[in-house]
């Protein structure tokens, strides 16, 4: 095995436990992350045959390997998804695998099954724990608000002046926009995750996508004298989804705003092939050791509330584009984003 810059890799550097077998299911690999959580001697399990190197039972205590029938079962099944086996001693471990064929239909060549600790699952289920109990907490406030003033003018429309009755309409309004955002999070969150997000490329002119944008923040109420944008020249016609390059600058800008503070800059210029952007405020910035987090679910500053899933998918959609981000201090000590996408190229010619 070998990366794209040359280097090998062994099955040993694996993080997952590997055991494969031959087409006579007969051991011919057993890694040392296997070794680790079987507790069984590579040198030993070689050439043995898999039932007996690898011995699994289902959590009903059945043994697994006459039940999966990797060498006599259907000619068309090519594995078994991931599941919960027991080791001898009664250690769990989560088990998937791969049958590998030499034609359609004929018979294995190769099993590979994969060996994960049920660390990694717990830790996915505590990830899905805490994505759900944020989701109910950021739903719970604008559905009561919205609960509240609708509840509110139909046991007293007639008590309400018109003034009072568009107050709390365009309050209802608001938090509707809310829970629409956190929906559309939600959703980008599961595309990114499963690597279904489709990138919809069109030409797209970064200087006025970044106007349009500030116009936006300045009709908000923000001082138009506290942005400053410079675009140098020399920009690649840049391919890209108009949409979601919105959801990136949209994103970016609104943390400027929100969590830095003073003026904010936004540069373009021409990079590798590509365009990138930077956006920097002059706030309290993002200190070096959190830079790892910035990117990951549920991180937050601290300060402000929210999701804290904006950052997350904001690096989905650049790198589903090819492109890359990265957190960084601004001269001044503010904070920094800079995130670069590649020119690009019509769909139909990618």
């Amino acid at each position: 095995m070998a990366t794209g810059s040359g280097e090998d890799i062994s099955p040993d550097d694996l993080p997952d436990g590997l055991v494969v077998a031959d087409g006579d299911g007969q051991v011919v690999l057993f890694n040392r992350a296997a070794a680790r959580m079987t507790g069984l001697d590579p040198g030993s399990a070689l050439g043995k045959a898999l039932e007996d190197a690898l011995p699994l039972e289902g959590l009903d205590g059945r043994a697994w390997w006459p039940l999966a029938r990797p060498y006599g079962g259907l000619r068309i099944t090519t594995g078994h998804p991931e599941r919960n086996l027991l080791l001898p001693g009664g250690t769990e471990i989560l088990v998937s695998s791969r049958y590998l064929r030499e034609e359609r239909g004929g018979r294995v060549s190769r099993v590979v099954v994969a060996l994960r600790d049920t660390r990694h699952r717990a830790r996915e289920e505590l990830s899905r724990a805490e994505l759900v109990s944020t989701v109910a907490h950021e739903l719970r406030s604008p559905l009561t608000s919205v609960k509240g003033f609708t509840a509110t003018l139909l046991a007293k429309w007639d008590r309400f002046n018109d003034d009072q009755k568009r107050l709390m309409i365009e309050t209802v309004h608001a938090d509707a926009d809310r829970v629409t955002r956190l929906i559309s999070e939600l959703l980008d969150i599961a595309r990114i995750d499963s690597g279904r997000l489709t990138v919809r490329r069109q030409v797209v002119d970064l200087k006025r996508t970044i106007d349009r944008h500030l116009a936006g923040m300045v009709a908000a109420g923000e001082d138009p004298d506290r942005f400053t944008l410079t675009v140098a020249d020399g920009l690649p016609e840049l391919w890209a989804d108009a949409d979601k390059l919105d959801q990136v600058l949209a994103n970016l800008l609104e943390n400027a705003v929100r969590h830095g503070a003073g003026h904010v800059t936004i540069v373009v210029e021409p990079a590798e092939d590509g365009a990138e952007v930077t956006v920097m405020d002059q706030g309290e910035g993002i200190p070096p050791e959190l830079h790892d987090r910035v990117f990951t679910r549920f991180w937050r500053s601290g300060r402000r509330g929210g999701t804290g899933l904006g950052l997350y998918i904001v690096r989905g959609l650049v790198e589903a584009h090819g492109g890359r981000i990265h957190v960084g201090q601004a001269p001044g000590g503010g904070g920094l984003f800079r995130f670069l996408l590649p020119a690009g190229t019509p769909d139909f010619l990618d």
